[in-house]
C-alpha cells in the first residue's frame, strides 16, 4: 500500500435520519430508510452495496422515530458488525458529524440512505477513492440531474479536484457518497446548518477536495424517483443477463 494514499477503506457509514417528508406528505407510512425500492428498503440496498465492498464496519444514524428501521437491521443484518445511534438530529450536518465522529482514525466512506446507484458502481467508487491522497476529501459526483435543489459542483478534469462548491451551476452534482481520510479536517469555527455547507466550506478553504464521477444515480425524496431507479435497476440487471 502506498502511505501517500487514502489506501483501503474499510469503514463506512450511513445518514438515515432524515424524516422523508416529501415521501410521507405523497402518502408513504414508513420511515424513509424502509422506503421500498423495487420491493426492497433502501437501507437494504445502502448495506449490499458496504457488502459488495468488503466494508462490514458501519455506522449508522436514524431518528428516534424510525423504530421499524431499527427493528430491521436488529432482524436483517446480523452479519455486519453495525454501530446503531437513534437520535433525532437538528440538521443533516449534524447526522454527519456523529456519524463522521464514530467513525475518527481510519478512512471512512459515509453515504445518505437515500442515494440508489448500481453496487458495481460503488464497489468501484470506493476502489477509485482508496488510490487519492491520505488527506483528500473524497465526493461522489454525477452528471444526472433530477434534484430540486443540487449541490453543483465545479470539477477540475486534470487532476479531479472540486474547485467550487454550492454556486447556482458547474460541471457535475453531488450523489450523497462521502470519503473522509484517517486524519479529519479540522473542524469549522461554527457549525453548519446543512452538510452542503459544510463541504462548500472545506472546499473555500482550500482542502483538498476531489470528485469521482458515477454514471447515475438517484436521490430518493418523491414518488417519481422511486420509479425511475427502479427502471435504472431493472434495466441494468436486464442488459447484465444478455451479456
Amino acid at each position: 500500500m502506498n502511505s501517500a494514499t487514502l489506501g483501503p477503506i474499510a469503514r463506512g457509514g450511513i445518514i438515515a435520519a432524515g424524516e422523508g417528508s416529501r415521501l410521507r406528505a405523497e402518502g408513504w407510512r414508513v420511515s424513509k430508510p424502509m422506503v421500498p425500492v423495487l420491493g426492497r428498503p433502501l437501507i437494504e440496498h445502502a448495506l449490499s452495496r458496504f457488502r459488495a465492498a468488503g466494508i462490514r464496519k458501519l455506522s449508522i444514524i436514524i431518528n428516534e422515530t424510525s423504530d421499524d428501521c431499527g427493528r430491521w437491521l436488529r432482524d436483517q443484518a446480523g452479519d455486519l458488525d453495525i454501530d446503531l445511534v437513534v437520535r433525532t438530529t437538528p440538521s443533516s450536518y449534524a447526522s454527519f458529524r456523529i456519524v463522521a465522529d464514530r467513525l475518527a482514525g481510519a478512512p471512512a466512506i459515509i453515504t445518505t440512505v437515500d442515494s440508489i446507484l448500481p453496487e458495481d458502481d460503488f464497489v468501484g467508487f470506493v476502489a477509485a477513492a482508496a488510490d487519492f491522497s491520505r488527506d483528500a476529501v473524497v465526493l461522489g459526483l454525477t452528471d444526472h440531474v433530477d434534484d430540486d435543489n443540487p449541490l453543483w459542483a465545479n470539477l477540475d478534469s486534470r487532476d479531479g479536484r472540486i474547485r467550487r462548491l454550492g454556486a447556482d451551476h458547474g460541471s457535475h452534482v453531488t450523489a450523497g457518497l462521502y470519503v473522509l481520510p484517517a486524519r479529519r479536517p479540522a473542524d469549522p469555527p461554527a457549525g453548519f446548518a446543512r452538510l452542503r455547507d459544510y463541504l462548500s466550506w472545506l472546499v473555500s478553504e482550500g482542502y483538498p477536495v476531489y470528485g469521482r464521477v458515477l454514471p447515475r444515480t438517484f436521490d430518493i425524496d418523491r414518488g417519481h424517483d422511486i420509479a425511475a431507479a427502479e427502471r435504472m435497476i431493472s434495466g441494468k440487471k436486464r442488459t447484465s443477463n444478455t451479456l
